[in-house]
Order: structure tokens, then sequence, then C-alpha cells
């Protein structure tokens, strides 16, 4: 009976020491899986079969003006460790197709995607949009409670860091989500579902020194799905006045007008010029130049040292033959002071019948 007791509290006794020691092992398993559930980073959620429709502005992507992505994860290539995703782009009308090739670890798009040369531009805007936050949440990312994800690769610039809760609402519906904030000059604002792979939503600005922050970048998700999203169909979009765009540098603003409405070949066009600055104020003796444009951007006509003494601006000009047009608008001097070194241009699409 000694002799039974014995063993069973030896028994006992070599039970509790190897559960003892299985605690040890799969607790920090247990703790790094609970923290890793906090983290988010870019891809996280992507599941095949699934797409999502950003509208996107990128003040290096065709002079920041609005175009649609639509990425869609068809599959999942194993042996490579990228995701296969078919993408469109519709740029003014214009739809641009080819296949990115993701890389798991931060969905960047890989040189090997094959891709036509014009979407080349388009991968360079993805990279610094909706893949900006890699540089800092690659996997396993970082915790959405975390005091901080990093500082910006600017001098003077704050942290980026997780900065409260914020319900917002899109196309694409209503998101519970995670505002990434950080301030260099303007406070820039992303917002991260954490159950989506990419941002809902980002607000961001330049970093400028002095005057208002321009844009950096925007962009909003417009639509999510599974299945194969339908391929988007070219549309022709003739411009109407007024047209506005912003010098690259954000230092001034330029409105363009026409009359007649409808461009046509062989008829003479007037157009009227209007210049502001950052803060939407007319500037004053301005020179500029413009230079007419064929479909591919070769320059047909140029003419320099117009005058615009009040803001204001006018020329007329007859187009020889029909089709797409650009006109580029250049600010020479200003106030009677050349811009040196900057190049302050603009150029408008335009369509003539």
């Amino acid at each position: 009976m000694i002799r039974r007791n014995n063993v069973k509290k030896l028994t006992v006794f070599f039970l509790i020491t190897i559960l003892g020691i299985s605690t040890l092992q799969f607790s920090p398993l247990i703790n790094s899986s609970y923290a890793q559930s906090e983290n988010w980073y870019v891809g996280k959620g992507a599941k095949a079969d699934t797409y999502y429709t950003y509208e996107i502005r990128n003040a290096d992507t065709n002079q920041g003006q609005p175009f649609t992505m639509t990425i869609y994860f068809k599959e999942y290539n194993s042996t490579g460790q990228y995701w296969i995703a078919p993408t469109y782009v519709v740029d003014s009308g214009n739809v641009i197709n080819g296949t990115f090739y993701l890389s798991n670890l931060d969905l960047t798009a890989l040189g090997t995607s094959p891709i036509p040369p014009e979407m080349n531009e388009y991968r360079g805007a993805y990279a610094t949009t909706l893949g900006w936050l890699t540089a800092f949440v690659p996997q396993p990312g970082q915790s959405l409670s975390s005091p901080s994800w990093g500082k910006i690769a600017a001098i003077g610039g704050s942290e980026i860091k997780p900065s409260g809760n914020a319900k917002v609402t899109t196309p694409a519906g209503s998101f519970d989500t995670t505002l990434i904030s950080y301030k260099k000059g303007a406070t820039s604002n992303i917002y991260v579902d954490r159950n989506l792979p990419y941002p809902v939503k980002a607000d961001t600005y330049a970093d400028v020194t002095t005057g208002v922050a321009p844009i950096q970048y925007t962009y909003e998700l417009k639509d999510r799905g599974t299945g194969q999203p339908p391929l988007p169909e070219s549309q022709i979009e003739v411009p109407v006045p007024p047209l506005n765009l912003q010098t690259p540098r954000g230092t001034y603003n330029i409105q363009l007008l026409w009359e007649p409405v409808e461009i046509k070949a062989g008829n003479s066009t007037n157009f009227g010029v209007i210049f502001t600055d950052d803060r939407n104020n007319i500037v004053e003796r301005v020179t500029y130049g413009y230079s007419i444009m064929d479909g591919n951007r070769t320059v047909l006509d140029e003419f320099k040292n117009q005058r615009a003494n009040e803001g204001t601006g006018q020329f007329t000009y007859t187009f020889d033959s029909p089709g797409q047009k650009y006109l580029q608008i250049t600010v020479e001097s200003v106030t009677g002071e050349t811009l040196g070194m900057f190049v302050e241009a603009v150029t408008f699409p335009l369509g003539v019948q």
C-alpha cells in the first residue's frame, strides 16, 4: 500500500513538472500570438479572389489629378511568395491595365511585374501612396496602440504614430479605424482598419518651410468585393472650362478658361489664364509662356514673355488639326523677379474637334 502511494506521488510530481515546463515553453508563444493579433502591416488581411478600388491623388502623378486604381488579389504564388494581382488604372477616361506581383512581405509591387511601360508611373504612385506605410510596418507589423511607429525622414519631422480611433465613411462603407498621424508643418492623417490590407483613407501634405502646405497625396477606398472585378472601359472625356491646376511646388494656382467651349480645328479659340498664390490671392506682374503640344506631348508652338500684369492674361490660338492636345503654361517671373532654378509650370489637356 505504501509502495502504491509512493508511485502515485511520483506520478503526480512528474505530471506537475511536465505541465510546468510546458507552460513555460508555450506561454511566450501565446503572448506573442496575442501581441501579433494587435499588430497591423501593409498586406494584413489580404485574401485570394478579393479586390479593392481606390481614388488616388498624388502630387507627383499627372499633376495631382485624381485617378482610380483597382487591385485584384487573384491568387497567391507560394513558390515566389507573392500575390498575383491584376491591376486596373482609370485616368481621365483612359484605362491602363497590367498585373502587379505584390510581395507577401509588404505588398511592394515587384520589378518583375508584367505591366506595360505606361503603367510604370502608376506603380510609382502606388508605392508612395497605398504602400507608403511599408517603411514603418512591414511584417510582422507594429501595434495599433504603440506610442510610436518611428520618425519620418525629414529634418524636424515628428514621429508617426497611432493617435486614437476614428469612424470613417466612404463609398465602400463605414469603418472603425485607427488614426495614424504625423506633423511636419501641417498634420497628415492615415486611417487604418486592422482587417484590411491597405489603409481606408489618407490625407497627407508636402514638407514646405513657408506658405500653405500643398497636398502630397490623398486616397479613399471607393469599392471592395469578392470575385474578379469587371474591366473598366475607356471613355473619351472632353475637358471643359474652367480647369485648375497647382504648380508642382504648390506655389501658384493657374486657372484656364476658353471660348468657345467647343474647340474646333481651323477656328480661333480665345484663352484666359488667372494666376493666384497658395492662398488664392491674385499674383500681379506675372510674365508667362505657353506651349501647344500634340497628343504625344511634342511641342507644336511655343510663345514666351506673355504679360499678366494684374494676374490675368489672354491669348488666341488656332489649332490646325483635331485630336488630343495639351497646353502648358509656365510662370517665368513674378513682380519682376525670375524664379531662378525653379520651374513652375502646369499642363492642361484639351480636346480639339
